[in-house]
């Protein structure tokens, strides 16, 4: 055989038996089959086979096994990140004609597909009270086919009564799905609590580092992975078995960074509480955060990210010019990384409520809480004219 085909067909071989702690990284779109008669074009290859690398390589499936894992559920699909597992959830449930739910404090992006794609395919999605809880029975329709939770909500930390929305949809025989990011699918039992379908921005705890986009989409029933899988596999939604791979060095590690964060995030959290250019701090571990008794009875734990508003008597230029002082703290957006982050929310508002730009959000990362303190600190004190208590 000439030098040119060897390069494609080698006969060598390298010995077996090599044995890792970490999990290979399987890269490769063309799966090769031993005979004509093997060969199947099915996404279900947990059991049909591998059949191409689309439908994910091991490393990919190996992630999906273990997320399911810890979040007891029966099935995982990894998907290129948490926007895109937002968009499987809603192309799955809702067509034409259909109603769905999302609470006013869900993620931004979500709400944007609403007001946007989903608005053009001819999908109602109608805001909601996050705190609603079982009167959430009021709002489904005939034609309701979706119903989002998100707890606690991005940014304004709204902490949801998911048990019971879970019992009023169930009673209508609605699905519910819960961005369950801010816990990590650990720090609430999502399938515990009942819900139908659970996503993450994988992007965050999962991967730990602020270096990759994955996302996930988790199903407590077989009826159910044969609905999701078969839009998943429509959309073709691939991802890189080498972010698959830091996501799983990631997991092994999840359970001390989680433990850290949180204990630092409250040291912080409660040091600004005492501030006197503070007026709030929405953290759902402090007694005095609206929904405290809530995340107490269903949460295991806290996480690294919250808010705080400041006092009226801080402009919003103020507080841009707090953030720009800020040097541990990078501006920047995500959270549930190694590094600590700052963003403001100038045209932050809610219903009843507006933030007139004083309202800040920020992840605690794995600095030493004492120098994020201090850092902190010297921001407020270039304020020039601070309140005292």
């Amino acid at each position: 055989m000439h030098w040119r085909s060897k390069l494609l067909h080698s006969s060598s071989h390298t010995p077996e038996g090599f044995r890792s702690l970490s999990i290979p990284i399987y890269r490769g779109s063309t799966v090769v089959f031993d005979k004509a008669a093997d060969i199947i074009d099915d996404w279900r290859q947990e059991t049909h086979g591998y059949t191409y690398g689309i439908y994910g390589s091991p490393t990919v499936l190996e992630l999906g096994a273990r997320i399911a894992e810890i979040e007891g559920a029966h099935h995982c699909f990894v998907v290129p990140g948490g926007q895109a597992a937002i968009a499987l959830v809603y192309l799955t449930f809702c067509q034409a004609g259909s109603h769905g739910l999302v609470p006013y404090s869900a993620y931004g992006p979500s709400k944007e597909m609403a007001g946007g794609l989903l608005k053009g395919l001819g999908i109602e999605i109608e805001t909601y009270d996050p705190a609603i809880g079982a009167e959430i029975a009021e709002l489904i329709r005939p034609n309701t086919a979706l119903i989002w939770t998100e707890s606690p909500g991005s940014v304004t930390m709204e902490i949801q009564d998911v048990p019971a929305i879970v019992a009023a949809a169930r009673a209508h025989g609605v699905p519910v799905a819960l961005d369950n990011t801010y816990a990590a699918g650990v720090l609430f039992d999502a399938f515990k609590h009942d819900v139908n379908v659970c996503v993450q921005a994988l992007t965050k705890y999962v991967g730990g580092h602020s270096d990759l986009l994955l996302g996930s989409v988790s199903v407590s029933s077989p009826e159910l992975y044969e609905k999701v899988g078969s839009v998943w596999n429509q959309l073709g939604m691939a991802v890189s078995p080498d972010d698959a791979s830091l996501a799983l060095r990631g997991l092994q590690t999840l359970g001390i960074r989680l433990e850290r964060l949180e204990s630092s995030t409250l040291t912080v959290a409660k040091w600004l509480k005492d501030r006197p250019e503070i007026e709030t701090v929405l953290h759902p571990a402090l007694p005095d955060c609206p929904g405290h008794d809530l995340w107490k009875r269903d949460f295991s734990g806290s996480a690294s990210v919250f808010s705080f508003v400041f006092g009226p008597e801080i402009s919003a230029g103020k507080v841009l010019t707090f953030v720009d002082s800020l040097t541990l703290f990078r501006k920047g957006f995500s959270w549930g990384g190694t590094t600590s982050l700052v963003m403001v929310y100038p045209d932050m508002r809610r219903p009843n409520r507006d933030y007139e730009g004083r309202l800040v959000r920020l992840n605690i990362g794995l600095e030493e809480p004492d120098d994020l303190i201090a850092d902190l600190s010297r921001a407020l004190d270039r304020f020039g004219s601070r309140v005292e208590g």
